[in-house]
């Protein structure tokens, strides 16, 4: 068994595919649109198989508030591969203007990791 895909509402399905597509190197299908339910989506592939899927319709409401301190799916963790390349992308993000919640460290669990808050909000850690 496997996680196949997870899958975030958003705001802005367009902007969220390209920070996504962007600092991660994630390939995006073609956008899906049902137009009776007012209903958008794309799924970004990581290259091994793993998949999100950002999804948009007007009526969702969004969400006020620190993202990841309720009960419930808290964060999203995707590893870069080493310690290096997690403090070049977490230097990226800074310098794009994206919010560092964490700075990179070894955590108490042995991961090497920092935090960023990705356009709406969302904590995601990025790990060696």
């Amino acid at each position: 068994m496997h996680i196949e895909h997870i899958a975030f509402w958003v705001q802005d399905l367009e902007g969220m595919k390209d920070f996504y597509c962007q600092f991660f190197d994630l390939t995006p299908n073609e956008k899906y649109h049902n137009p009776t339910k007012q209903f958008t989506s794309y799924f970004l592939s990581f290259p091994t198989g793993a998949r999100l899927e950002l999804m948009h319709r007007p009526d969702v409401a969004e969400f006020v508030g620190p993202k990841g301190m309720l009960n419930g799916l808290t964060h999203l963790a995707i590893s870069v591969g080493s310690k290096e390349r997690v403090d070049t992308l977490t230097e990226a993000f800074r310098a794009a203007g994206y919010e560092i919640s964490g700075e990179p460290r070894t955590t108490g669990d042995g991961y090497y990791e920092s935090v960023i808050l990705d356009p709406e909000g969302n904590p995601i850690e990025i790990t060696g």
